[in-house]
C-alpha cells in the first residue's frame, strides 16, 4: 500500500488551473503527435478485444458482422475535456457515458460536444480544432456529459454526481438507459488520483455495472507506470497534483484485491522517451 495517499480536493484544484485544453490534460504534449499516436493506440487494443467494432473492411473487421449491431454503451471516467470519448471511443461505440470532476474541464467537453451535436456541424479541416465529435449531428451516437469525483461515482446508481446534458441520439424510452450498464468502462490516466483501497471500492462497482447479458463486457485501464522494485510493488506520489503513479505489480495486485483478471495488456507505442511507459490493461 502506498505510504502517501491523494486528496481529491487538492487534486480538483490543481488540474482547475490547468488550461482546459488538449494542452493542459496532456501536460504539454497536446499540440503534436502524442494525442492521434494515443488515442490510434487506444482503438486497436479496443479491436483487438471486439473486432465487430471495426467501422471498415480491415483485418479486425469479422466476416459475418451483423447487418444491425447491438449498441455498444462504454463509460468514460476522468474525461477531461472529452478527448478518449471523441478522439477514441466514438468512432467504436454507440453511447458513451463521460464523467469528469473538473469544473472548467466538464463545462469544455460539454461545448464540444454540443457544437458536435448542432446540426450543420462537419469535421474541421484546422488540425488544433478538436471539437468535432463523430455521431452526435446525426444522432447516430450519443454522449451523456456527468460532472462527479471517481470517489463517489457508482456507475449504476449515478446520484451522487450531476447530470449536465445528453447529445446526440435519444432512445425511444430514456428510461431504458437507466441500470443497463456498461459493455465498456475505460479509465485512462485519472485512477492515480484514487488512494488504493479508494481504487478497489471503485474497480468493484464497475465490475458490478458490467453488462450481464455480454460476457465480453471488460474495463480497460490505461496508465502511467514507473519502474518495478527488484521483485517487488512500487508507487510514487506527486505532491504537485496529489497523485499516485503505480509500477506494474501494483496495478495487478489491486486488480487482483478488486476481483479482476488480466485478460489483455500492452503497452503503448511511439510515445515520447522521457515520458513515464503507458500500459493498457483489459480486466474481468
Amino acid at each position: 500500500m502506498a505510504e502517501e495517499t491523494p486528496d481529491v480536493e487538492e487534486g480538483i484544484v490543481y488540474w482547475e488551473n490547468q488550461p482546459a485544453s488538449y494542452d493542459g490534460v496532456l501536460g504539454g504534449y497536446g499540440k503534436g503527435s502524442l494525442p492521434r499516436i494515443e488515442s490510434l493506440g487506444s482503438r486497436q487494443f479496443l479491436l483487438g478485444l471486439y473486432p465487430e467494432l471495426s467501422t471498415v473492411p480491415s483485418a479486425y473487421k469479422p466476416l459475418n458482422s451483423p447487418e444491425h449491431p447491438k449498441r455498444v454503451r462504454a463509460l468514460d471516467v476522468g474525461a477531461g475535456v472529452g478527448r478518449v470519448t471523441s478522439d477514441t471511443l466514438l468512432h467504436l461505440v454507440s453511447d458513451v457515458v463521460l464523467l469528469e470532476p473538473v469544473g472548467p474541464f466538464v463545462q469544455e467537453a460539454l461545448q464540444r460536444a454540443r457544437a458536435s451535436a448542432a446540426p450543420e456541424s462537419t469535421p474541421s479541416a484546422n488540425s488544433e480544432d478538436r471539437s468535432f465529435w463523430p455521431g452526435l449531428a446525426d444522432h447516430s451516437k450519443s454522449v451523456t456529459i456527468l460532472q462527479g469525483t471517481l470517489q463517489e461515482f457508482d456507475p449504476l446508481n449515478p446520484h451522487r454526481v450531476a447530470f449536465l446534458d445528453r447529445l446526440g441520439y435519444q432512445p425511444p424510452r430514456p428510461e431504458d438507459d437507466i441500470n443497463l450498464g456498461f459493455d465498456i468502462i475505460w479509465c485512462q490516466w485519472c485512477l492515480g488520483h484514487l488512494s488504493d483501497a479508494d481504487l478497489v471500492a471503485f474497480f468493484k462497482r464497475s465490475h458490478a455495472a458490467l453488462k450481464k447479458d455480454n460476457p465480453r463486457s471488460l474495463i480497460v485501464v490505461k496508465e502511467n507506470l514507473c519502474p518495478d522494485l527488484p521483485g517487488k510493488a512500487r508507487t510514487v506520489f506527486d505532491e504537485q497534483d496529489s497523485s499516485l503513479t503505480r509500477s506494474d505489480l501494483a496495478w495487478k495486485s489491486i486488480f487482483e484485491e478488486a476481483g479482476l483478471k488480466v485478460i489483455r495488456q500492452k503497452v503503448q507505442e511511439g510515445l515520447p522517451g522521457e515520458l513515464y511507459a503507458v500500459k493498457m490493461y483489459a480486466l474481468r
